[in-house]
């Protein structure tokens, strides 16, 4: 009878856990659904967006398997496409897909715990989305991973699951030591199976965490031709600590202004730290190439969208604000609205864009939603 009792318990307490994390992603969907009548008003009056042109980008795990399939051929398509790039600047920049990594590496310095953080990487995973839709003839828009929905199952999520519709699987599990930030997963080599496996980043390392060794760039700057696999070491470790459905609402119900929501975001239990060292690996851990995972984009999907939702909580007042400075290494300047954000060759239609521009999902060059 104790045996049948504590299996009991056991169970009962499992399907608290789940009804737990249900409601806490109830409070995310909550929160996005309550905003969702301020950006409808915007563009509602809108010239330029408006609602035949809105745009909706959705979760991984909420597309169609024709979808999945439609964006991944977009990905390996631009792979292939040659560079934009100066040769002799970035000499290891061989393909398009290796030119986002090049410009992502030259400002890594200026837009990470800076105040365009928010604002460079909404441009720059829209240049992303337009770059596949404009020259790989893509139909849809840029998905997202949902930290929170997977938390518990990284791995075995529709993103990581290693099949023919994901972002490619766990690395090939290979003895590696914990970078310092999480314990060693169950992976650290190549990625081992799905429609990524093979790819290869050709550019850095810069700044890789001890949990993968690649070899040393023949350039102190990074840009030197380095071709090597695309190695990951996958677990749910971070996920379950810092970006559950219930950490994923705190962080945009607790943070009143712009300053507290962007340093908790990027703070070292925040939620993109949690993203990045969950896929982890060689580009993954490393901070100036790490778009060269394709599963980047999707995480910065969920970055832009959380930032999204935060902002639609009190859309008139949270859209020309702007808190922090211009280098992560401290000094400089206060960043401004004012400040451009110039991706050169990634630019869409080879447009620079003030912030101020850039601060709203449905104005400047954006016309785009969350589900």
């Amino acid at each position: 009878m104790g045996g049948f009792c504590f299996k009991g318990v056991y169970a009962l307490l499992v399907a608290l856990s789940f009804l737990s994390t249900l409601c806490a992603a109830d409070a995310v969907k909550d929160l996005q659904d309550k905003g969702r009548a301020a950006v409808d008003a915007v563009v509602a009056k809108g010239t330029v967006c408006t609602k035949d042109k809105l745009k909706v980008r959705k979760e991984w795990g909420d597309t169609t398997a024709a979808e999945k399939k439609a964006y991944i051929e977009a990905v390996l398509c631009i792979v292939k496409k040659p560079s934009k790039l100066s040769a002799t600047t970035y000499p290891g920049a061989k393909s398009r897909y290796d030119d986002f990594v090049a410009i992502h590496m030259k400002n890594t310095l200026t837009i990470h715990g800076t105040g365009n953080f928010l604002s460079w990487h909404r441009y720059f995973t829209f240049a992303y989305e337009n770059a596949l839709r404009t020259e790989c003839g893509y139909n849809g828009t840029q998905p997202y991973w949902d930290w929170g929905r997977w938390a518990a199952n990284a791995e075995t999520s529709p993103i990581f699951d290693g099949s023919e519709t994901s972002m490619g699987g766990q690395g090939e599990k290979v003895t590696h030591a914990s970078n310092g930030i999480k314990p060693a997963g169950n992976g650290g080599g190549c990625i081992a199976s799905g429609p990524f496996k093979g790819m290869q980043i050709n550019l850095g390392p810069m700044a890789a965490l001890g949990d993968t060794t690649p070899p040393k760039n023949s350039r102190s700057d990074g840009y030197g031709y380095n071709p090597r696999c695309i190695k990951r070491d996958l677990s749910s470790y971070l996920t379950q600590r810092d970006a559950t459905p219930a950490k994923i609402a705190a962080l945009i119900t607790g943070s009143k202004d712009i300053n507290t929501f962007q340093t908790q975001m990027q703070s070292g239990q925040g939620v993109h730290s949690a993203g990045h060292f969950t896929i982890s690996g060689d580009p993954g851990s490393d901070f100036y190439t790490s778009p060269g995972d394709p599963a980047f984009w999707l995480h910065h999907g969920m970055i832009d969208r959380t930032w999204y939702i935060w902002q639609t909580q009190d859309f008139t007042k949270r859209q020309q604000v702007i808190a922090g400075g211009t280098s992560m290494m401290g000094g400089g300047k206060a960043q401004s609205l004012e400040d451009y954000v110039d991706l050169e060759v990634l630019n869409v239609d080879g447009k620079k864009y003030k912030i101020k521009e850039l601060v709203s999902t449905v104005d400047g060059p954006f016309c785009y939603v969350y589900e």
